[in-house]
């Protein structure tokens, strides 16, 4: 849709910096107003109703330059209900496991994440892109094909959220007006507490240099291949297959491993790793190569985001779990925009993707030296 490669990249980074302010100012007020009134189901619901809704219109974009704002709008809506979501799911692990088991629970979570995301990827592929002709009447020369995997995508979210609304067993509930006062004022208490917690503190500033680069990789990876190697939508979903199961194997046998070497110290190898494939995928330039270090990296990224949940559920005062994770999702995003921003800047600047992409390495080198700093974590 856009004119070119390094067109995209910039305006995909501005739509996701917006994405990321939002979601830095929404999180942790929500996390709170959640924590006070008992209504984090209820949360969680409607961010799931939104990032099915804006995921869904994603059907209307057609290809077509003219369409380049609605395609910039829903997926910056479908980024803030996502991560907003995840506030109030996250907030759900200690519940469910005990802190003996809390890491090998996340990695197994995480594990099966991935592990849906292949056989969606995979339903599209035989679905909708592979067949020639189009099945269910598709038009190619719409790209109808590649846009109803959108409908998919959604269906699927609808389909698989529903039981974590149904199952799993909520707080007693509060009036909203009680919620929102109370919330307001438990949040400051919960970064009074952030800010006096010497531990806490360092973990949400690597998590925010770290995340940062995990998302920024996120956002961009497809189009670094699209734009280095002239991988088309197929081989980017056949991509995006090989690397839900490397990381899904990553989070599931890794999720052992972080109960006995510890949180902190299974991120920061998580992360070392990242940092040294992430250097070499930069400079190659065979396709073979890219194939290969990048779905190492997917080995590393699984693990990465397991253990920093786990970390978390460990850190965060259970009077303020959700407030918590909002901190934790706010760790994550109130510079979310710096890495977009600087990806599209020294792209920009330099007219080059491998260039901008170098930021991602950047970050992640960046959180592991401020990880490494934790004093205790392995205790808590």
């Amino acid at each position: 849709m856009a004119p070119d490669p390094v067109a995209g990249t910039a305006l995909w980074a501005t739509a996701q910096t917006a994405a990321g302010l939002v979601i830095a100012l929404a999180a942790a007020p929500l996390g709170a107003i959640a924590d006070r009134g008992g209504h984090g189901r209820a949360l969680l619901a409607a961010a799931l109703a939104l990032l099915v809704a804006c995921t869904a219109g994603l059907w209307f974009v057609r290809p077509s330059g003219h369409d380049v704002p609605l395609a910039l709008w829903l997926a910056g809506g479908a980024t803030v209900a996502f991560e907003i979501g995840f506030v109030f799911y996250n907030a759900m692990l200690p519940a469910l496991a005990p802190p003996e088991r809390l890491g090998r629970v996340s990695g197994i979570g995480w594990a099966a994440g991935y592990a849906g995301g292949i056989v969606c990827l995979g339903a599209c592929l035989v679905l909708l892109i592979d067949p020639r002709p189009p099945l269910f009447g598709l038009d190619a020369r719409l790209a109808q094909p590649v846009r109803a995997t959108a409908l998919f995508a959604a269906a699927w979210i609808a389909a698989f959220a529903w039981p974590a609304l149904v199952f799993i067993p909520a707080p007693a509930r509060r009036g909203w007006r009680v919620a929102l006062r109370e919330g307001g004022q438990a949040l400051a208490t919960a970064l009074r507490a952030a800010a006096a917690d010497r531990r806490l503190r360092r973990f949400l500033l690597a998590r925010m240099l770290y995340t940062d680069g995990l998302t920024t990789l996120f956002a961009f990876g497809g189009i670094f291949a699209a734009g280095q190697f002239g991988m088309g939508a197929r081989e980017v979903l056949l991509l995006g297959i090989a690397l839900n199961v490397t990381a899904g194997i990553g989070a599931f046998g890794f999720g052992w491993v972080q109960d006995r070497l510890g949180d902190r110290r299974t991120v920061l190898a998580a992360l070392v790793a990242l940092v040294g494939l992430g250097g070499a995928v930069l400079a190659v330039r065979s396709l073979a190569w890219f194939w290969a270090l990048a779905l190492g990296l997917g080995v590393f990224v699984g693990p990465a985001q397991a253990a920093s949940r786990s970390l978390m559920a460990r850190l965060a005062p259970p009077e303020h779990r959700n407030a918590g994770f909002g901190l934790f999702a706010l760790s994550g995003r109130v510079t979310g925009f710096v890495g977009p921003a600087l990806l599209g800047g020294v792209t920009a600047a330099f007219h080059s993707q491998r260039a901008g992409m170098a930021v991602v390495v950047a970050l992640l080198a960046a959180g592991g030296l401020v990880l490494a700093t934790l004093p205790g974590a392995e205790a808590r």
